[in-house]
């Protein structure tokens, strides 16, 4: 089973991964729509396309990039280079398992984390924070900028875990299903939630990260586990009627779906942070 599985993902053509993202996306939208967890009020389409504008800049550069990501991984291999280099007695599920674990650990919660705590870093960021409509779009709504960053971060994982291009290529599509998943405005029973978030990283969960104040905006850094955030001291639980979206820094919902705009966000005077204790008049949600 697991050799047919590297066997594909060793290979796995470019279109295969192309439907895996649209199909992900049509998926969450379906049930965005049939099981909403809020009911905006806002343009759904017109919002999709500012978010999608940059959906495709981040596969741009990802493909663009694809080279430097095999060369990395045909290094480590040559070199028996990383952790999983002096894990080969363990069973082979354990093996992916654990590569899976680190590659989401030190490509996505690291990078994460540090975009929050670097202000240049930040300011790139902010593009995704800005969303005032978090749906299932906001996944890859990345600055150009950040995109460069994570893949560099993808490269670092690589070297770090030592893991296989079959494994990084199923890591990839699976953090692409978990980030649409967990950004999507659908109604997940609150039981379900509480078992699944001891492991994966929920809807619920997560949109507690795009709550417009800190503390809130640096807590829940997962992508796929939420278990790094349990072990790193960054988790954080609410109850999801008291989250409003976006950032206190960007509190404008017009401004923030101008896509040439949050281009030039990170270049930007910082505009001023709504009081502490005030919240923003919420006219997006029935």
């Amino acid at each position: 089973m697991l050799e047919s599985i590297a066997e594909y993902f060793e290979s796995i053509p470019s279109s295969h991964r192309t439907i895996i993202l649209i199909g992900g996306i049509g998926f969450f939208w379906y049930l965005e729509t049939a099981v909403p967890q809020i009911v905006f009020r806002y343009k759904k389409w017109q919002h999709a396309c500012t978010n999608l504008f940059y959906t495709f800049t981040t596969i741009l550069i990802n493909f663009s990039l694809a080279f430097f990501l095999l060369r990395a991984t045909d290094w480590v291999q040559a070199r028996s280079i990383g952790i999983l280099s002096v894990c080969g007695s363990f069973p082979e599920l354990l093996r992916l398992l654990a590569g899976l674990a680190l590659l989401d650990l030190f490509g996505a919660y690291l990078p994460h984390w540090l975009e929050h705590k670097v202000g240049i870093l930040w300011r790139f960021h902010l593009v995704h924070h800005s969303d005032n409509f978090v749906d299932t779009t906001t996944a890859n709504r990345h600055h150009p900028g950040e995109s460069f960053l994570r893949f560099a971060f993808t490269i670092i994982a690589v070297v770090v875990t030592g893991a296989p291009l079959w494994m990084v290529m199923l890591y990839q599509s699976v953090s692409v299903i978990m980030s649409q998943f967990n950004h999507a405005n659908i109604r997940v029973p609150i039981k379900l939630d509480r078992w699944l978030s001891l492991v994966l990283v929920t809807p619920r969960m997560h949109h507690i990260h795009h709550h417009y104040q800190q503390p809130l905006t640096d807590r829940n850094f997962g992508n796929i586990f939420s278990f790094w955030d349990r072990l790193l001291g960054t988790f954080a639980c609410i109850p999801e009627e008291m989250i409003i979206y976006g950032i206190d820094s960007h509190p404008d919902p017009e401004k923030n779906s101008q896509i040439l705009r949050l281009i030039a966000i990170p270049f930007l005077e910082v505009e001023p942070i709504l009081a502490r204790g005030k919240t923003p008049e919420h006219p997006f949600i029935d």
